[in-house]
């Protein structure tokens, strides 16, 4: 079913209460990929500049009620204005009616910063790296800061 179903080609903007609510949402129906209310009320922007980047589409075999959804890339903007990267699953309502960014340029410019930035969890373990794209082989290769 979801392998005829076409990747959305958007890059969606998400203002923090739509951030906050896909989060929620994602908790309640028991979605794998989400991020811990608690830590995001303390944490990102209340001003947003947060935004989804769907990967994939992803299904459980077992709960087709909440299959096919949308694993999105997610880029949050923090308090102290570092942007980092973590996962987000959303139904594909949800992702539909959120607004786009505005342009090519700006859909770039985030799938750049998705490329560098820490994800979450080293900026929560304290890990400090360098991410060196490679564009012709399409890898990311990943090194420690020195």
């Amino acid at each position: 079913m979801s392998e005829d179903l076409p990747l959305p080609r958007q890059v969606k903007v998400v203002d923090t209460k739509t951030l906050l609510a896909l989060e929620a949402s994602a908790g309640t129906l028991e979605l794998n990929q989400r991020l811990m209310l608690k830590w995001l009320t303390e944490n990102v922007n209340p001003a947003g500049g947060h935004y989804l980047w769907p990967a994939l589409w992803h299904r459980y075999s077992h709960r087709p009620e909440v299959s096919p959804h949308l694993r999105c890339e997610l880029l949050l903007r923090l308090l102290d204005g570092e942007q980092v990267v973590s996962l987000l699953d959303v139904m594909p309502d949800d992702f539909e009616t959120l607004p786009a960014v505005r342009s090519r340029s700006e859909g770039m410019e985030v799938r750049e910063l998705l490329d560098s930035a820490r994800t979450v969890r080293e900026r929560i373990e304290g890990i400090s790296i360098t991410r060196r794209r490679d564009s012709t082989i399409g890898h990311t290769f990943l090194a420690p800061d020195e």
